[in-house]
């Protein structure tokens, strides 16, 4: 089962991880097919079974992620409240994803509130591992020295401070 193989969901109880399972749609997808951009609404997200998908982000594809293990979770901008995705994804390859629609998974973690919680906590160190990433890619490519956080107002400076 793909649910066993993915992080995100270790250590989520067996009832709640059967009725995931169920409400988890196999998607089979051609090189060069856009699974989502900016402009869609962020009502799913998705885990990879098979092939490679690049998300990429900023105006004109400024950082990349390329999502290629299996197990894998991307596009989960609906789960941390946004609205809308922030990334462009496109399979560079034939694909398999799996699809779980946002609002059916918090209903099922409504009547299973440890394993949301467990949930959302390795969804967390999946956010924080992919903005590390971000952060180590734009120190390596010389791009901007400061970037601020909107939400917090935290500024990082560089090595020019």
């Amino acid at each position: 089962m793909i649910i066993q193989e993915a992080e995100l969901f270790r250590g989520i109880d067996e009832q709640a991880m059967n009725e995931i399972a169920k409400i988890m749609v196999l998607e089979i997808f051609e090189k060069g097919t856009v699974l989502f951009t900016p402009q869609r609404r962020a009502d799913d997200f998705f885990i990879l079974w098979e092939g490679r998908v690049r998300l990429a982000m900023g105006d004109e594809a400024q950082l990349d992620y390329i999502v290629s293990k299996r197990g894998e979770v991307f596009g989960w901008s609906g789960l941390v409240d946004r609205e809308f995705y922030y990334a462009h994804a496109e399979c560079v390859e034939p694909s398999r994803v799996y699809k779980i629609h946002k609002e059916t998974i918090n209903a099922i973690f409504e009547k299973h509130p440890a394993s949301g919680m467990v949930f959302y906590k390795r969804l967390a160190g999946a956010v924080v591992q992919r903005l590390v990433y971000g952060y180590e890619t734009l120190l390596r490519e010389g791009r901007p020295w400061e970037v601020t956080s909107f939400g917090t107002r935290q500024v990082m400076a560089g090595a020019e401070d």
